[in-house]
């Protein structure tokens, strides 16, 4: 529930050096859909991913930077938010993984951050202090194996980590094994413990995934064949079992593509997926009682690579970040169909890769 004094402020994550700015601050109006720069922040290499705890009015980023040796590896930044400015203060950056991040999630005790590195194969548990810093690196867990695309999946790819509705299992969508992994956290040890895992179709390339609001279903999106596919949820177990797979992009296309985000409407009518190529968002509505899906509509971005793209807070607007034309374009929601419509709004940003709304 919003107060007169709450607006939606967006927080954006994008490639960027680290003597330019990287993560950005928006204000939103939800009447005419125009987005107003706030507040933006330099020092920070590469800030693609962020969390936001907006409980505590608290940011988290991952980043770039050299460890002592040389050598490229992952930090976390953590910011306060003021909400009445809409500007961010850096209160500590902790080093992470030995190799760099693309993702980053929060626990919902705020007790962990987890990350996931790419390029390293691997996820990393981080602390969390009462004060919503950033603690320290508490364990390690390195994926092994490869898959059947030759040049994407000659390795481990951990593109990001979600965890389940009840907090109790951290699911990892590996690109590079065609695998998601499932892990708990022991709390007396404060260590990652392997699952189970779930095995997705050969050269499907598992990057994202979104739970269905009934807490039965779960979709991932597949990068590197422009899939997505449809799971059963046993929460009790703690395991996803395959219903179905469909294809993110029309058949007539041709082209190169990659796929990105996926998203569930917070009723759990649609799920909305974008491709990276054919720029475009797919929509497909949402069977609740098989998890199958049926297609609805492909809707242009009106940017170049939706690298990241999300649903506001009450559904009626997604927002895009088209990451190679540097802007955010704005459709609104016809909650009924489904379907998206430009409003015409846009704001540039430099190379965006992630967009978090949030009422403060």
């Amino acid at each position: 529930m919003t107060t007169q004094s709450e607006r939606m402020l967006l927080f954006i994550g994008s490639y960027a050096e680290a003597s330019d700015p990287g993560v950005y601050v928006y204000s939103f109006d939800e009447t005419t859909g125009e987005l107003t720069r706030l507040h933006q922040v330099s020092g920070i290499k590469n800030p693609t991913f962020l969390n936001l705890d907006a409980q505590h009015k608290k940011l988290y980023s991952i980043g770039e930077t050299v460890s002592n040796d040389g050598k490229k590896v992952g930090e976390v930044i953590s910011f306060a938010v003021d909400t009445g400015k809409g500007t961010l203060t850096e209160l500590n950056r902790v080093q992470s993984t030995d190799a760099t991040t693309c993702h980053i999630q929060r626990d919902a005790e705020d007790r962990y951050l987890i990350v996931a590195s790419y390029h390293g194969g691997k996820i990393g548990l981080l602390s969390l202090e009462e004060n919503g810093m950033v603690g320290k690196l508490l364990d390690m867990k390195q994926h092994e194996g490869k898959g059947a695309h030759p040049e994407r999946q000659s390795q481990p790819h951990p593109h990001s980590a979600f965890f389940s509705p009840d907090g109790r299992f951290i699911f990892v969508p590996d690109l590079g094994i065609d695998r998601i992994r499932a892990y708990t956290i022991n709390h007396d040890s404060k260590k990652l413990e392997f699952h189970g895992e779930t095995a997705t179709h050969p050269g499907a390339g598992p990057r994202h995934l979104a739970f269905h609001p009934n807490g039965n279903l779960a979709f991932v999106i597949n990068e590197v064949d422009s899939s997505i596919t449809s799971f059963r949820y046993d929460a009790e177990a703690g395991q996803l079992h395959t219903i179905e797979t469909v294809s993110t992009l029309p058949a007539e296309f041709q082209g190169e593509n990659t796929t990105a985000e996926i998203r569930v409407s917070n009723d759990g009518k649609y799920l909305y997926g974008s491709n990276r190529g054919h720029d475009s968002i797919v929509v497909y509505a949402i069977d609740a009682q098989s998890g199958k899906l049926t297609y609805v509509e492909h809707v242009p971005t009106e940017g170049g690579h939706p690298r990241h793209f999300t649903l506001t807070p009450n559904g009626n607007y997604l927002i895009s970040a088209n990451r190679d034309s540097n802007n955010l374009t704005v459709f609104r929601v016809n909650q009924q169909t489904g379907k998206l419509e430009y409003t015409g709004r846009s704001a540039e940003v430099s190379k965006p890769v992630c967009v978090i709304p949030a009422y403060l």
